[in-house]
């Protein structure tokens, strides 16, 4: 019976590996995975400090924007003065003998001779100057470029959001596919154990029957004690995956994560052709949205610069109000409109080393860019010669746990009949562990492989 149950066994086992080698062409979507990738893209501290980055620019935007309407105060204003500098004329002593002559000639009382000597603070006492001014910039190269200047910087910021999204679902999907690879060791851990177990109370027969000696025992046992050491180190992984992949969705860090055991057994492979796989990053790739906002923001620069060498700024404004000693209204109303014109015609040359500069940056960010577009290409290409070397070492993998399961199982046979030592069984049976934990940790190098030609190719 036991005969018939592991050629049972066996032939599932391969029927498995072949199902998984068939499948290994499909492109891996999981429900589970996009559910979390969803929740991480909602909840990431990270992500969701480059929205608020965002809003700031939004708000830089938004002041530029205020510039182009007209400027509306309220200003009053009240001076009360003591000491200080006097204005002293002696009018009265001037204009009282001459006035005092003039009617003593005339006849007549026509030139008042009380005139009071001038003697007034300059600093005005009991004084309010009350108004509402108004002003208006018609015309004002600052305005203008500064407000094209942060549109382009909301864009690039927008641009970096969606670079931070794109490596946020790579970490996600990586993380996941480690805590997956965590628990596919444990399993391999605890059918090793119960195989090392069953030698062992094979081994106690065979002790108390008198066909071994005690050695054969403490052997499988020490055995056992190292799977458990193993097994240990295996579930302290298992539970550092778990915190890290909860830390990225901004979870507590113990939650339990739902596994989707699909994604073990179908596994991608890269059929895309290398070089529209290149033209798709170059098209899609946020990196560049982001430095091509930045350039379109030196580019205005420059032209700010240029504008401000050559062109002058024009403005409107003007005040009503009231203004006296006192705080009296009446007879105290005026009304100012003013039209001006700013033109610097020279500052030492400090406008032509700006427009110098702006232009100095403007090469240096189409450097970086041309660098960039270098670098996402030799991204692609490293990821794709990844996933290709991944996808032909699982195929390896898998003929080797297919030929190491099968040796065990034969020397397995040879050493119940007694016809093998234990020590190649446990040769044979550590063989097979290490093929079982190379495949499952191949098939999940696959899977990170895939999500990272995935990140570099910006796929969604």
């Amino acid at each position: 019976m036991k005969t018939v149950l592991t050629i049972v066994h066996w032939l599932g086992f391969v029927f498995l590996l072949v199902l998984i080698a068939q499948a290994s062409f499909a492109q891996p979507r999981s429900a589970i995975l996009d559910r979390y990738i969803g929740e991480g893209l909602s909840n990431n501290l990270a992500l969701r400090q480059e929205k608020l980055e965002i809003s700031r620019v939004s708000e830089s935007l938004n002041q530029a924007r205020s510039l182009f309407y007209p400027r509306v105060a309220f200003n009053p204003t009240y001076s009360v003065a003591a000491g200080g500098r006097r204005l002293e004329f002696p009018v009265g002593d001037l204009l009282n003998p001459a006035y005092r002559t003039l009617n003593q000639l005339t006849g007549v009382d026509r030139f008042p001779t009380n005139i009071a000597n001038v003697n007034e603070l300059l600093a005005p006492h009991n004084f309010h100057d009350t108004k509402v001014s108004v002003s208006y910039a018609i015309f004002n190269t600052d305005i203008q470029y500064n407000y094209l200047i942060n549109k382009q910087l909301v864009s690039a910021q927008e641009a970096r959001r969606r670079v931070v999204e794109n490596e946020l679902r790579y970490n996600i999907a990586t993380a996941y596919y480690q805590y997956l690879q965590t628990l596919d060791a444990i399993r391999v851990f605890d059918n090793s154990r119960k195989v090392l177990s069953e030698l062992t109370r094979l081994n106690e027969k065979l002790v108390n029957n008198n066909v071994a000696t005690k050695e054969v025992v403490t052997s499988a046992r020490y055995e056992v004690s190292k799977l458990d050491q193993q097994l240990a180190v295996a579930e302290k992984n298992r539970e550092t995956a778990r915190a890290y992949f909860n830390f990225l969705l901004n979870r507590d860090l113990t939650n339990s994560i739902d596994v989707d055991s699909s994604l073990t057994r179908i596994l991608p492979e890269s059929k895309e052709n290398l070089t529209d796989l290149q033209q798709t990053a170059l098209r899609g790739r946020q990196e560049l949205a982001q430095l091509g906002g930045s350039l379109r923001a030196a580019q205005t620069a420059v032209k700010l610069n240029e504008a401000n060498a050559r062109i002058p700024n024009l403005y409107v404004g003007g005040s009503m109000g009231f203004q006296g000693f006192g705080y009296s209204l009446a007879n105290q109303a005026y009304v100012v409109a003013q039209i001006g014109l700013q033109w610097d015609l020279f500052r030492g040359y400090e406008k032509r080393s700006k427009i110098q500069q702006a232009k100095i940056q403007t090469d240096v960010l189409q450097t970086r860019l041309a660098e960039v577009q270098r670098q996402i290409q030799l991204q692609v290409l490293q990821a794709y010669y990844d996933l290709d070397a991944a996808t032909e070492s699982l195929a390896a993998t898998q003929s080797g746990l297919v030929n190491a399961d099968q040796t065990f199982r034969t020397i397995d046979s040879k050493y119940r009949n007694g016809q093998a030592l234990l020590i190649e069984f446990l040769r044979y049976q550590n063989d097979r562990l290490t093929a079982e934990l190379q495949l499952s940790l191949a098939r999940m190098d696959v899977l990170v492989k895939r999500a990272a030609l995935d990140r570099a190719v910006a796929v969604q």
